[in-house]
């Protein structure tokens, strides 16, 4: 019988088999290659689904498809933006409030020494009070003119004609015919603190609408003549600032975060007149109130109780030295040497303090008084009223 070589018979199976199990491997490798491409293409170019009966496909049905990943970088631009504002609250400031302020340029007449006419003009800015017309700004920017000139946020020029003034607090009302204007909104220096965001916007040396900002340095500030309750020159209860406040700047708006106006722009402590730091506003209430007033009357009706005030050297409250006969406060019993502490309940620093409650009220209106007399705290009511022809003079 003959003999077998078995490893040699075999030889042609097991090639076989490794074969196919090379080619097996082969498949699966292609197949998965097919695949993982097949997802990155789906992924960059998603499937558009086949129309449903009676719809067909049209291009703007490609583009909705093809510009899926730009709508999501587009709406992630927008969320960044968002933040930046967040983060960045001044640019939402301008926005609101640029449209409510105005460059105002009034044409100035002087006269030297010898008599000799010199014609120029004054640069400045103010507030949009109302719809119809009416502007807000600073007595200094209009006073003298004998022509005044209005820009507005959308290039417009008007002329414009002098409502009122009120020298003593630097507040003036200007009217414009026209009666789709946007009205600046008004913050009570009540709601201000130290600390917070003030955004200046004006018309600094000319230059029309430009924004600056800083912070609310102080609360309260003065300058004013002490004595009688309503003297030469009250510009009191005054918000500082370290946004830049330049020439130009004046009868601008200063505003808080909201938007929302809290004070007329009127001054800067500067050797250089040049911005240092040191700018000063109107706080809203007082123009708010003054404005109206002028408006209403053609002239600011700033009320008086009719005393002769002062400050205590080393103490707070308003030191009484002298009391006017026939007026409110020698009706209500106040006499000479007594001490006001407190108004409508509000602590009273100094005479300053009480000045700017009286003018943020109107004729007419009550004020509750704490007034020492000699250690003894009492309460008293007194009814403002107009002062009388000569008053403070």
């Amino acid at each position: 019988m003959p003999e077998y070589n078995y490893s040699q018979q075999n030889l042609p199976r097991n090639f076989s088999r490794s074969c196919l199990i090379a080619l097996a491997i082969f498949l699966i490798v292609i197949i998965a290659a097919i695949v993982i491409f097949g997802a990155l293409i789906l992924k960059r170019f998603p499937i558009i689904s086949s129309p449903s009966e009676g719809e067909t496909i049209t291009e703007k049905t490609f583009a909705e498809n093809e510009f899926t990943t730009t709508e999501e970088i587009v709406k992630e631009q927008q969320v960044i933006k968002i933040e930046t504002k967040e983060a960045n609250p001044v640019t939402a400031v301008a926005k609101k409030v640029q449209p409510s302020v105005v460059n105002i340029v009034v044409d100035i007449v002087q006269y030297d020494i010898f008599g000799q006419e010199f014609r120029g003009i004054g640069i400045g800015s103010g507030v949009i009070f109302s719809k119809d017309g009416y502007i807000l700004t600073n007595n200094h920017v209009v006073e003298n003119a004998e022509g005044i000139e209005v820009t507005f946020y959308d290039g417009k020029k008007i002329k414009a004609e002098l409502v009122g003034t009120e020298p003593r607090a630097d507040i003036a009302v200007i009217k414009v015919d026209r009666k789709d204007l946007k009205p600046a909104e008004f913050v009570s220096v009540r709601d201000i603190e130290v600390g917070d965001l003030a955004v200046a916007i004006g018309s600094p040396l000319g230059l029309q609408q430009t924004v600056t900002s800083g912070v609310v340095s102080a609360l309260g500030r003065e300058i004013f003549e002490v004595g009688i309750d309503v003297g030469k020159e009250f510009i009191v209860d005054l918000i500082q600032t370290d946004a830049a406040i330049n020439e130009g700047n004046s009868g601008g708006a200063l505003a808080n975060i909201e938007g929302r106006v809290m004070g007329i722009n009127t001054i800067m402590i500067s050797p250089t007149r040049t911005y240092i730091g040191l700018g000063f506003a109107i706080p809203s209430d007082i123009a708010t109130n003054i404005a109206n007033q002028l408006i209403k009357y053609g002239k600011s009706r700033i009320p008086i109780i009719g005393i002769n005030m002062a400050d205590l050297p080393d103490a707070s409250g308003v030191f009484i030295h002298e009391v006017f006969p026939g007026l409110p406060a020698e009706r209500a019993g106040i006499q000479a040497g007594d001490i006001i502490i407190k108004c409508n309940g509000i602590v009273l620093e100094n005479s300053g303090d009480f000045l700017s409650e009286i003018i943020k009220h109107n004729v007419g209106d009550k004020l509750e008084l704490e007034i020492n007399r000699n250690g003894r705290i009492f309460k008293t009511t007194v009814e403002l009223v107009d002062a009388p022809p000569g008053y403070g003079q």
